[in-house]
């Protein structure tokens, strides 16, 4: 807390992390850390220290940011996850990996970890989605305006960078829009209720969050594999029935 882009980014990246871990994707271990200002004197990137209260921490990986070539990739021990990464941020609305409108806003690379994997297929890289402090308003605060309809039904693409589409396969795409379909209400007001009250979401601030969530997991497993194949697949024959 005392970050200059305020609590509610550290709920967008406590929702949103978690989210994540539930759909299958590899994160960064993270955890809720008690902080008190008067003994731990934590800077924060952009100047100042950390205030007293719940902090969301990382716990440190060996790696390093992916480039943004298709090389890297070919290194992966998880390469299925390349195309589940695009269905996730699409579902959250992820604008800080690949923006779906390059006018607004530029790709970041740095929110691609390759984190250093020792596979059957010797020394690799795995990809790990991190860094979502941007999903659901894309840096806003969080309020009743998330759950308007036009959030929830936006078609665009979000976390397909060019190199992913070589990369992003049928099957992957189908078993991510599976994982989408168990997607309940219960599941995500357990995850929503987890946000410390120190970082200022309000009730109906999480009521639309959990709206938002739930409905647009429905939009996107009913669109999503239609807009990728159009994205990636453009010149063969495509059965968009899941």
């Amino acid at each position: 807390m005392g970050n200059r882009q305020g609590p509610h980014q550290l709920a967008c990246e406590w929702v949103a992390t978690q989210l994540a871990e539930w759909f299958g994707l590899p994160t960064l271990e993270y955890a809720l850390l008690p902080i008190d200002a008067e003994f731990d004197e934590i800077p924060l990137f952009r100047g100042g220290r950390a205030v007293t209260g719940p902090a969301f921490v990382t716990k440190a990986a060996s790696g390093h940011p992916w480039g943004g070539s298709e090389e890297e990739l070919r290194q992966l021990a998880n390469p299925g996850d390349v195309g589940k990464i695009v269905v996730f941020d699409t579902w959250v609305s992820n604008c800080d990996r690949h923006p779906p409108d390059l006018t607004v806003r530029r790709p970041n690379y740095d929110n691609v970890f390759l984190e250093d994997f020792s596979g059957s297929r010797g020394q690799q890289v795995r990809l790990i989605a991190m860094d979502h402090s941007h999903c659901f308003t894309c840096g806003g605060d969080l309020d009743e305006r998330i759950a308007h309809i036009q959030r929830v039904k936006d078609d665009r693409l979000y976390g397909l960078f060019p190199a992913f589409m070589s990369h992003t396969h049928q099957e992957d795409v189908e078993a991510a829009i599976e994982r989408l379909k168990e997607v309940d209400g219960e599941t995500v007001a357990r995850t929503v209720a987890t946000i410390p009250d120190e970082w200022e979401v309000t009730a109906r601030a999480r009521s639309a969050l959990l709206e938002f969530v739930v409905r647009r997991a429905e939009f996107v497993g009913e669109t999503i594999l239609g807009e990728i194949a159009r994205a990636c697949w453009p010149d063969r024959l495509f059965d968009t029935r899941t």
